[in-house]
């Protein structure tokens, strides 16, 4: 009987996107957790997803960062960690194959569309001159770090765009229901950090990638007042363009 652990990507939001061998996959497990912190499913796509691969329960971070209901349950049945996207794209997906690794459990992989590929292509930018990713996190008190602005800098002064994904969780705690960040908050984000670095952001072009990977995926660019004005859509993410070569400024202005 196989047995083990499988990392399910079900793609960027919509579960007609998910790979042939992830269904399978996924209708063949005993047990199917639904990983609910590092990204959100669209509530009409949780609605069906039963009907689609079967009966499933939330998993949040504690769950995934402490294994041991999920790899008790490896070691004798087939266990679905089901992950929006690519389910290597966090870290602390890699450490359960680690874990798996030294258990002697089997971990199988089915990769998904994650919003990386789809970003980095749909805005029209070449995607070899995309530098390391970043994070906008949410502010917590006064607490609030300027890495992710050093990030950008860093890769602008190498001529290279920045995806910025934006945080899920306002508590940083990884229970409980998310709240993915709105563009007004991060822009305000951005203010904040830009403010304590002392640089100047105003006039940066920013690119507004909205619920990408679904029916409504919507693509905008402005300066960060007007793309802090932009109330539709649910979850987003940013690109800050460096320098553009002419076919990129050309694919820009479609948005």
């Amino acid at each position: 009987m196989d047995v083990g652990l499988w990392l399910i990507g079900l793609g960027p939001g919509d579960l007609q996107q998910m790979t042939g061998s992830a269904l399978v996959a996924a209708k063949k497990a005993d047990y199917r957790f639904l990983e609910g912190y590092t990204a959100l499913l669209p509530p009409s796509e949780l609605e069906k997803m039963e009907s689609v691969i079967g009966s499933w329960e939330l998993r949040m971070r504690s769950a995934v960062e402490d294994p041991t209901e999920l790899l008790s349950l490896a070691k004798t049945a087939k266990v679905a960690l089901l992950v929006v996207g690519d389910p290597l794209q966090a870290t602390t997906h890699v450490d359960l194959q680690i874990r798996c690794q030294e258990m002697g459990i089997p971990c199988h992989v089915e990769h998904g569309v994650s919003i990386t590929t789809i970003v980095t292509g749909a805005v029209g930018l070449q995607s070899y001159r995309f530098g390391r990713q970043c994070t906008f996190a949410y502010p917590y008190g006064d607490y609030l770090p300027t890495s992710p602005l050093e990030i950008i800098v860093a890769n602008q002064s190498r001529d290279l765009h920045t995806l910025v994904l934006l945080d899920l969780d306002p508590t940083g705690m990884g229970e409980g229901d998310q709240v993915p960040m709105t563009p007004k908050v991060a822009v305000e984000v951005l203010h904040k950090m830009a403010n304590k670095l002392g640089q100047d952001v105003d006039d940066w072009v920013l690119v507004l990638c909205s619920d990408m990977g679904t029916c409504d995926a919507k693509i905008r660019v402005g300066i960060p007042d007007e793309i802090m004005r932009i109330d539709e859509g649910r979850i987003h993410c940013l690109v800050v363009p460096a320098n553009l070569h002419e076919v990129e400024e050309n694919a820009l202005s479609r948005w």
